[in-house]
């Protein structure tokens, strides 16, 4: 089983939820940058959501499916169709062997969503490395050759173990310009002012940005205190401060270790809005609690159980 890849648009890649355990030896987590999405993608399916799908960049691209599956696209769907059908997000839909995926440009998107996540029962069946698929763009392993997709490529598909048997859809996730921060370990390194700057700033996504880190631009933050900061370990999430006091929000593929003061923490049940910004878009930041931050992540877990419940009792 597989499916080519004809056209990868501007930037196409395998990716699960991720390479973890390995931090000490500096290997990120990886894995897509909306993990919401793709385990909503994987759970219309019938996949475990740690299955690999495809991670697609604002559209543009053409995918063919050699045999009968069936598929999930979710994220923006940018004016998508199967076989010169409409195709929703957040849908479970058959496809025939021979039918061809095809999402339109970024001006076809009816949110403004920068990505879509692909998946097909069974789920793409490369090689794992290290105990994920994911494609490691900088580091250059996992996925097909460590690299992103090109026209041309073959993937192939692993046999699913249980296949729906009708569509099934859920209602995509409300996405709003807002994501919930806890306080970094060098929060009380900045002024009131420059905190409370932090918060009340609309803060624009800069085309120095990618997979690694998000480069924000508006209000100059200021460190008031504090020595320079030996090297430590870092995670996706944290926002750093680099000297010239805008802030970089860390993504998947982020370095482990970092030497920036960290004013804040994106929630984990918010990175995933962060996979959606588009270039120039802009977004704000709001103080949040650690039990705030559990109940919002305990509440997307629920979510994801009923679908799985709605699941089983459609096949």
């Amino acid at each position: 089983m597989s499916l080519s890849i004809v056209r990868p648009g501007l930037l196409a890649s395998v990716q699960d939820l991720g390479r973890y355990g390995h931090r000490q030896l500096g290997i990120c987590p990886g894995g897509a940058l909306d993990t919401l999405a793709l385990a909503l993608a994987n759970r219309l399916v019938g996949n475990a959501d740690s299955a690999a799908g495809l991670e697609l960049t604002m559209g543009g691209c053409e995918i063919r499916f050699e045999q009968d599956t069936r598929i999930a696209l979710t994220g923006e769907a940018f004016g998508a169709t199967l076989a010169g059908q409409a195709l929703a997000s957040c849908w479970s839909v058959p496809v025939q062997a021979g039918q061809t995926l095809r999402l339109g440009g970024a001006a076809t998107g009816a949110r403004p969503g920068l990505r879509s996540w692909l998946a097909v029962a069974g789920g793409i069946d490369v090689a794992p490395m290290l105990g994920s698929r994911s494609t490691d763009l900088k580091a250059g392993f996992g996925g097909l050759g460590g690299r992103a997709l090109r026209d041309g490529d073959v993937l192939p598909l692993a046999v699913p173990e249980r296949l729906p048997t009708r569509s099934i859809g859920v209602r995509p996730p409300d996405w709003d310009a807002t994501v919930r921060v806890l306080p970094g370990p060098e929060q009380e390194d900045f002024s009131t002012a420059t905190r409370e700057a932090f918060w009340a700033t609309d803060w624009q996504l800069t085309p120095q940005s990618n997979r690694m880190g998000y480069r924000f631009a508006g209000a100059e933050l200021k460190r008031e205190r504090g020595g320079e900061l030996a090297s430590h370990g870092v995670l996706p999430g944290v926002i750093q401060v680099p000297p010239a006091g805008q802030p970089i929000v860390l993504m998947a593929d982020a370095q482990t270790t970092g030497g920036y003061p960290k004013i804040g923490v994106v929630i984990r049940a918010d990175l995933w809005k962060l996979g959606q910004l588009r270039l120039g878009a802009t977004l704000r930041f709001t103080p949040c609690t650690t039990d705030e931050a559990v109940a919002a992540l305990r509440e997307r877990q629920a979510t994801l159980a009923q679908l799985r419940t709605a699941l089983c009792m459609s096949t």
